[in-house]
Order: C-alpha cells, then sequence, then structure tokens
C-alpha cells in the first residue's frame, strides 16, 4: 500500500507529492539542474566552456571564457520567464496527464497566474511534447491513414462568420488534418503521426505516406482518389465509406477513434483554437495518446528531457516578431 510521503531518492509519483516534493525551491532548483545537464557537468550555454563560477544568491553561473552569464532556464522553454520552477514543473504534470488538455483558466486558477500567462506556459510546454510526438523510425505493418477537418461548425457560427467563411458547400473556417497510425501489435501500443496540411491534393498527402510509412508497408485508406498510386510502393488497400467502414480487416476505425478524442478535447476543453496554432495542438494530443501506456510519472518526466534546446518567445507565438506565427 502507497503511503503519502516521498523520500529524497524517490521520486513523486502523483500530482499531490509532486506539488509537495517541489515546495522547496531549492530542491527544484537542484532537479532542473539534473534536467538541464543530465551528465552532471555545467557547462556554459554560450560557448560550452566548462570553466564557471557559481553566484550562490543569485543561482547563475559565470563563464570563465567567454565572460558571460548564464542560467538554469537559458536555452530552454523556461528561458526569460520570471516563474518559479515548482509552478512550471506542475503545469507540465497537468497538461502531459490530462486526458482531455487542460485550458488556460485552469492553470491560472490551479497555480495562481493570470489566464494570458497560463497560455503562454501551455504553449511553452506544448513545444517539448513536440518531440515526443515526433516519430523517429518510420511506421511499418498496417498502416490507417486519413484525413478530417478542425474548426467551427458553419451551423454554430454567428451569421455574419457563416456569409464570411462558408461558401456552397465549403468552410474556409476548417483546417485540414492529415493522420497516420500505425496499428499495434501484442508488443506495442498503435501510435499516430499528424501533420496540418493545406488541401486534399495528392501531392501533400502522398508525399507525407512516404514521409513517414516504411515502403512495403500495408496501407489503409479510404477511397479519396488523392490516395490513388500509393501501390506502387505500398500494399495498398481501400475501404469505401459510403458502402461500409470495414471490408475484412481493411478499415480505418483506428483513426476515427483518434479523431473523435482530439475533437472532444479541443471542442470540450479549449473551445476553439486558431488554425496557425493547430500544429501545438495536435503534437499535445499525439503525445498522449502515443505515451497512453505509460504512467503520470513517465509522461511527465519525457516531456520534462526534451525542454532543453528549445525556446518559444512571446513575439513569436503571437506574431509580433513580423513573422507567421507558425514559423
Amino acid at each position: 500500500m502507497k503511503t503519502e510521503s516521498t523520500t529524497e531518492n524517490e521520486f513523486p509519483d502523483t500530482l499531490q507529492k509532486l506539488i509537495r516534493h517541489f515546495a522547496d525551491e531549492t530542491r527544484a532548483f537542484d532537479y532542473m539542474k539534473r534536467v538541464r545537464w543530465p551528465d552532471g557537468n555545467v557547462t556554459c550555454s554560450h560557448c560550452g566552456s566548462a570553466r564557471h563560477s557559481f553566484l550562490t544568491t543569485r543561482k547563475i553561473w559565470k563563464c570563465l571564457d567567454c565572460r558571460k552569464q548564464f542560467t538554469i532556464r537559458l536555452g530552454t522553454i523556461f528561458e526569460d520567464s520570471p516563474i518559479k520552477f515548482a509552478t512550471w514543473i506542475a503545469a507540465t504534470w497537468l497538461i502531459a496527464n490530462a486526458k482531455n488538455g487542460i485550458s488556460s483558466y485552469e492553470i491560472a486558477r490551479a497555480l495562481g497566474v493570470c489566464q494570458k500567462t497560463g497560455w503562454f506556459m501551455l504553449q511553452r510546454i506544448r513545444l517539448a511534447m513536440q518531440n515526443g510526438s515526433i516519430i523517429k523510425d518510420k511506421l511499418k505493418g498496417i498502416i490507417e491513414v486519413d484525413e478530417s477537418f478542425i474548426g467551427g461548425r458553419a451551423r454554430n457560427m454567428h451569421a455574419h462568420k457563416r456569409r464570411e467563411n462558408v461558401r456552397g458547400t465549403g468552410n474556409k473556417a476548417l483546417t485540414p488534418v492529415q493522420g497516420l497510425l500505425e496499428r499495434g501489435t501484442r508488443n506495442a501500443a498503435s501510435r499516430v503521426v499528424m501533420q496540418v496540411v493545406a488541401g486534399t491534393k495528392r501531392a501533400e498527402l502522398q508525399g507525407n505516406v512516404r514521409k513517414y510509412v516504411l515502403k512495403g508497408a500495408e496501407v489503409h485508406t479510404d477511397s479519396l482518389v488523392s490516395y490513388k498510386g500509393l501501390a506502387a510502393e505500398y500494399t495498398h488497400e481501400t475501404v469505401n465509406h459510403a458502402q461500409s467502414y470495414v471490408r475484412g480487416n481493411v478499415h480505418t476505425n483506428g483513426l476515427e477513434n483518434f479523431w473523435s478524442l482530439l475533437k472532444r478535447t479541443i471542442r470540450g476543453t479549449y473551445v476553439n483554437v486558431e488554425p496557425f496554432h493547430l500544429f501545438r495542438y495536435l503534437a499535445e494530443q499525439a503525445f498522449r495518446f502515443n505515451e497512453r501506456k505509460d504512467d503520470d510519472q513517465g509522461r511527465f518526466l519525457k516531456v520534462m528531457s526534451a525542454i532543453v534546446g528549445k525556446r518559444l518567445t512571446w513575439a513569436k507565438l503571437t506574431g509580433d516578431d513580423g513573422l507567421p506565427a507558425l514559423a
């Protein structure tokens, strides 16, 4: 039977233990130091030198070679943030383990920050989650490929928004997304790759299949004409959704399940997601789906292991730096 106590050498396995464990900012600092430099060797974030001095009162280092100062936060998703590490750690645990996501308003109420700060924190953490959602080896075995459209429904729009976005049977407010799912086996769970696409043209959809799927794999799609031509490199099977959703072992039901989870998260928790930020929310949901067999502690540690080498400024996030917000 588990107790609520946590020893020095035992990492917390529940949110309550985590908050209690890292309430001591010195302990949180020591943990973040291990995350930032896993081998224990502190190196300058500017020049890579291992020669430095540590200013205890300010918890910063000064490089003896380039003479510049650096901190744990420099070169991570926490760069330039005045928020305490304990708050960042709690926010990371919450988003990594919330099946249907967690809104910036919930983060603000739970952690005592303003809503804008909560939103900025979540977007930075999603940047780290992108590393976990990217599958490094190509998908193999049986692969389901399908598209979906994310955005507001025409019937829920105000009249002037409907006139602006809806033309005939088309809805400009919807963003097309392509998903690729590798079916699970006895030894491994299914996993997905998500990609925001410009449209459903053959070149882009087939290009993503070739990018993420190992040649010779069995690819299942619907009868969309854009997928014609894959048979030269893959065992391509199709199912006509106008007639049925399953033909023997041929279907895309695994991806349909993922679309259901994704849309429930967006509509129920986030309500509305701007198209230029959609890829961040896809990465978040793909990460939790791909790591669903792990426990809360495991998912948290995987996100924390990916915080280095990533920086997201407010200007870049909002497009105030003159570049598209997607860049």
